[in-house]
């Protein structure tokens, strides 16, 4: 029997993300994506070969087994590699002239959630387009298919150690040697548990480890990226030189400076486009960065000579963004940062090495080498709401909003969005003045949850 779904749309703004066993992270539906994902890739090239990997959730192995499944159904290789950060997935992909990669993994999101990202031959995010085409197949003939029950996946090792090994090679910017140096890494019990700490000590550092023990249940738990405060507390305690907060997959890196004070990915960002741009490697001299980027990004930049261009969120669109407008540097301010000279997609790890090689190489603490870049007062507060309809048709929201804009005129920003993960919108209000802008948010707020608002 079919079974009606309530959406004919399986992808949000990075992959499918939902609870585990529910639609449609379901053993039937993600077999069947297998499945059609196989059907496309062959109509490209015979015997396709797919990399699969994936975060430490205990659900993420079923998904791999459940995908893999389809694949083989549909004549495609499923090379499986276990513990994965989501950005190796793109790398591989390049490395073994793969078809498409397949990274199981919710990112920052709390158990029970999971979810599927996908990358084609080049290593870069699927598009809309394609995940269009992989929708309209799955649910044009939804009973056609039966997938074989899966079979439990054998774990490749080599992908992982060549994946840690071309972290540990030089490049162009890179000044990998740490001997003397401390640093606390938080894995946020995620993917990057087993591959931090040991790069970072083969390179030199002494390393203090923080949620390195993930037990399929205790993945992004009041650590990592988004609780980056123990990571910054073990910072001052260990007397360390810089302190890294990953998240679940590990594609994005938040920071400590030897004070403790954590600083964000418009902090790294701006850090990597000046050395880049002293050393005259950041051509033409501009970066990209999303809408939700700190207004003293912008204004640091211009200060240093470089150009700030924004575009919308999530890191596909930074990267598209990057590569319309020919710029090799971008990133968000959750720790998103891509160099498309090295690399297809946001990689936390090689972000942490970058920003402790500059640190390295300067010879200087981060608090002074970030002395320019001087934060404006913000305000983000997420909304829970029962439903997204367009924001600007929502009067009392509407007129709110005007009402901020008008306030503030060039002295600070406002950004209203839905979440394209969660049913959230997000208030992002930047200033002049704390108390200022915190009154402006409320009233935002209340209007939002009078009109839309969950609770």
């Amino acid at each position: 029997m079919t079974t009606s779904q309530p959406s004919l749309r399986l992808f949000g703004t990075d992959g499918i993300r939902a609870p585990f066993g529910t639609f449609p992270l379901d053993e039937q539906t993600v077999s069947r994506i297998g499945y059609h994902l196989g059907q496309m890739l062959r109509e490209e090239t015979p015997d396709p070969l797919v990399i699969l990997g994936g975060d430490t959730r205990r659900s993420t192995e079923p998904l791999c087994d459940w995908i893999a499944a389809g694949l083989r159904h549909a004549g495609a290789l499923a090379c499986f590699g276990g513990t994965l950060p989501t950005p190796a997935i793109a790398f591989l992909v390049r490395q073994r002239g793969a078809a498409a990669g397949v990274a199981v993994s919710a990112s920052h999101n709390l158990l029970p959630d999971n979810g599927i990202k996908l990358f084609d031959h080049l290593g870069f995010k699927w598009q809309e387009p394609a995940e269009e085409a992989l929708e309209a197949r799955l649910f044009s003939h939804p009973d056609q298919v039966e997938i074989p029950s899966p079979t439990k996946l054998e774990v490749d090792a080599s992908l992982a150690e060549e994946y840690r090994n071309a972290l540990e090679q030089p490049s162009a910017l890179e000044h990998l040697s740490f001997d003397g140096m401390t640093f606390v890494i938080d894995a946020a019990n995620g993917a990057a548990s087993p591959f931090a700490a040991k790069v970072f000590r083969d390179l030199g550092a002494v390393v203090v480890s923080l949620h390195v023990r993930p037990d399929g249940n205790n993945i992004n738990l009041e650590c990592g990226s988004t609780h980056p405060e123990a990571m910054a507390r073990a910072v001052v305690e260990a007397g360390a030189d810089l302190g890294i907060a990953f998240d679940g997959d590990a594609d994005r890196a938040l920071f400590a400076d030897e004070k403790g004070v954590v600083r964000d990915g418009d902090a790294a960002l701006y850090l990597w486009a000046c050395h880049l741009n002293r050393s005259g490697l950041l051509e033409p001299p501009k970066i990209v960065a999303t809408s939700m980027s700190n207004l003293g990004l912008e204004r640091a930049l211009e200060g240093a000579s470089i150009e700030l261009v924004r575009c919308g969120v999530g890191d596909r669109t930074v990267v598209n963004t990057m590569l319309e407008a020919g710029i090799s540097l971008g990133g968000e301010q959750s720790g998103h940062i891509v160099d498309l000279r090295h690399s297809t997609t946001g990689d936390g790890l090689a972000t942490a090495l970058q920003v402790a090689s500059i640190v390295a190489k300067e010879g200087r603490p981060l608090s002074e080498l970030l002395a320019s870049f001087v934060r404006f007062p913000q305000v983000l507060i997420n909304v829970k709401v029962r439903s997204k309809p367009p924001l600007e048709s929502l009067p009392s929201v509407a007129a709110v909003a005007h009402e901020v804009a008008v306030q503030l005129g060039n002295r600070g920003r406002l950004v209203l969005r839905y979440s394209g993960t969660e049913p959230l919108a997000r208030v992002m209000i930047e200033g002049e003045d704390q108390n200022e802008i915190d009154e402006l948010a409320s009233n935002l707020i209340e209007a939002i949850r009078q009109e839309i608002g969950a609770d």
